[in-house]
């Protein structure tokens, strides 16, 4: 049987990730299953565990990271958790499934040291910071901070992109979908 493949994808807020992971979901054409992460926070209404996030209660999280159960995790505000855990992934790989994360880039990093050739690193970044800018204030849902701390943390973020196996310029998004689809392809089917 053949044996999954691994795909992680980050990007600053506002670069398109989650649009573009969706459209290829939707596609009909991959056979990718979402990982979904955990985390320690409490369920909003209509989350449902294992389809949303998994939901841990701090001491389970803090247990899970003691054990090494996490291939990933960062504590994302203080007190606040997310992780990616091992058996997520090894779960759907053993079944032949290809998994996909859409996670940040120390995470992304993490995952690639964890698994080597088993996983690509897709790092979707935007034409410039001045449209990434743009485009955050275009949501109209962020106050000018939230936008500048945004910003700080997509130049971070940028910096790390050398690192990833692939990167993607979303300056127009059917062209960020159709390179990022050639790059799937090309990765599940070697």
């Amino acid at each position: 049987m053949k044996k999954g493949k691994l795909i992680v994808v980050s990007a600053p807020s506002g670069c398109g990730k989650s649009t573009i992971i969706n459209a290829l979901m939707d596609s009909g054409d991959f056979n990718l299953d979402f990982s979904v992460s955990a985390t320690n926070r409490t369920p909003r209404e209509g989350e449902i565990d294992g389809v949303h996030y998994r939901f841990l209660s701090t001491k389970a999280f803090q247990e899970a990271i003691d054990r090494g159960d996490f291939v990933e995790w960062e504590e994302v505000y203080p007190g606040r958790y997310y992780g990616t855990l091992r058996s997520e992934i090894d779960r759907r790989l053993e079944a032949g499934g290809d998994v996909v994360l859409d996670i940040d880039v120390n995470g992304a990093l993490n995952v690639k040291k964890a698994y080597g050739a088993k996983c690509l690193t897709v790092f979707i970044q935007p034409p410039s910071i001045e449209e990434l800018r743009h485009r955050l204030e275009a949501r109209g849902t962020e106050t000018a901070e939230v936008i500048d701390t945004r910003i700080n943390r997509a130049e971070y973020e940028i910096a790390q992109a050398p690192l990833f196996d692939t990167t993607i310029v979303n300056d127009n998004l059917g062209k960020a979908i159709a390179e990022a689809y050639e790059v799937f392809t090309h990765f599940i089917n070697s």
